[in-house]
């Protein structure tokens, strides 16, 4: 039986007497690629905020690997498993790639050399969370950008070390604010062969908000949740959604 690491019920989020998010519910299952669309401001980005801590929602319900997360703080939410990345990259700029993939691994030990004197096992684990961020710049074919200033780098670049870092977290659940924004089409569809990759690979629930309906069709996700006017239209597969008449009227108008 496949089990949800990520279910979101009646979820509603007012800004006053606006309702942007109106009782959504979904949910994304352990190794499965969720796209999550809907024309400008349906309200993607609010759930996502609402879902990972950045905002209270009204009412509704969180579930993260079956605890309830609702009204937890981020990093409490991220200490269950489930990270997520923004539309415009937060990189620490004055950083180093390589030290910007440093920072989220959770259950880190202090950097004070006493504790560490007290903690045996602090130093292999340091090390080997060096070589995990080598190994992933690796895959990300980024490996000679390491030591350079976040701030040198273009924006497709300070995307895929985005998605590194919260790979970096371990995560269960990954959520992605438009991956491939402002990147060119060539990289923009490997970015997403390497998210498909990780669904099966590392077993993680992934949920992708993309502006484009043409390019999350043709990415490869086992399923799609589209939104509108803060609610949820429709859910079904790619070729399902393609099909649907009143998901056509959303995008292009009647």
């Amino acid at each position: 039986m496949t089990t949800p690491v990520l279910r979101v019920s009646d979820l509603t989020k007012d800004f006053g007497g606006l309702r942007a998010v109106d009782s959504v519910s979904f949910h994304v299952n352990e190794g499965e690629f969720v796209g999550l669309i809907g024309p400008n401001g349906c309200g993607k980005s609010t759930t996502f905020n609402c879902i990972s801590g950045m905002l209270d929602s009204t009412s509704g319900s969180v579930e993260v690997l079956g605890q309830d997360a609702t009204g937890m703080r981020p990093d409490q939410i991220q200490k269950l498993g489930l990270t997520r990345t923004f539309q415009h990259t937060r990189l620490w700029r004055d950083m180093t790639v390589i030290e910007n993939l440093l920072v989220p691994p959770r259950r880190q030990f202090s950097p004070n050399l006493l504790l560490s004197l007290l903690r045996p096992g602090s130093r292999p684990a340091e090390k080997q969370r060096l070589e995990d961020a080598y190994s992933l710049l690796e895959t990300l074919e980024i490996a000679h950008m390491a030591h350079n200033l976040a701030s040198e780098l273009s924006g497709g670049q300070s995307k895929l070390v985005d998605i590194g870092r919260t790979l970096m977290g371990d995560p269960r659940v990954l959520l992605l604010d438009e991956p491939v924004a402002g990147v060119a089409g060539p990289l923009a569809e490997r970015i997403f062969q390497f998210l498909r990759s990780l669904t099966s690979e590392r077993n993680v629930g992934m949920l992708v908000i993309e502006h484009n309906m043409d390019f999350i069709l043709r990415a490869g996700v086992d399923r799609i949740v589209v939104v509108e006017t803060g609610r949820v239209l429709m859910e079904g597969t790619p070729e399902e959604v393609r099909q649907n008449q009143d998901v056509i009227e959303a995008y292009l108008g009647e």
